[in-house]
């Protein structure tokens, strides 16, 4: 990367459910540099994968998006955020239960706090969802990286069901409505 877009580089820190999913779709998108999972928003210092899993350390499965504002902007981030996951189900995505699995956008800055509640009131007035959307908007608090074997995972375990039944059809639906947006080199 050059000096150039180091101005425009920002950091976006979403949890939407299982961080296998959320990675592959926004890896896939034009302006996003990378795309790191791990976990956020709880009480424990430095947790692992297998505590996550109980549900009992608060911490939420994330992702860390560093992007290019010059190439997409947080409000497109928003967009793809709450079209590839349900932002009204409470701790839960789909087979995924508990609070790990919630939805809950961890802002930055205040202008991406601002950002997000103007376009989840902007998502309720259009009634876009049939139910209300129950995403928390919360201050980034301190990231922790997940194991590595939680890197890149879709783009490495492809053939697995759990990637090719509950992935796919994210990545689909990112092909056909945000076709635009996408990183032909990472599709």
């Amino acid at each position: 990367m050059n000096e150039q877009n180091n101005s425009t580089l920002e950091i976006a820190i979403f949890a939407n459910g299982c961080f296998w999913c959320a990675e592959a779709v926004f890896q896939r998108l034009k302006g996003v540099e990378q795309v790191v999972s791990g976990f956020t928003g709880g009480t424990i210092k430095n947790p692992a994968y297998r505590e996550i899993t109980t549900g009992r350390t608060g911490h939420a499965e994330a992702i860390k998006i560093s992007f290019d504002s010059a190439q997409i902007t947080y409000d497109e981030l928003l967009e793809v955020f709450f079209a590839t996951h349900d932002p009204t189900t409470l701790n839960r995505q789909g087979y995924d239960v508990g609070t790990q699995y919630r939805s809950e956008i961890f802002y930055t800055s205040e202008n991406q706090k601002e950002t997000a509640e103007k376009f989840i009131t902007f998502l309720e007035k259009e009634k876009v969802f049939a139910s209300p959307i129950v995403t928390a908007i919360s201050e980034a608090k301190p990231f922790y990286i997940a194991e590595e074997e939680h890197q890149n995972y879709y783009n490495e375990n492809k053939t697995q069901r759990y990637c090719q039944f509950v992935i796919n059809p994210k990545i689909d639906k990112l092909k056909k409505y945000y076709a635009d947006k996408l990183n032909t080199l990472k599709t």
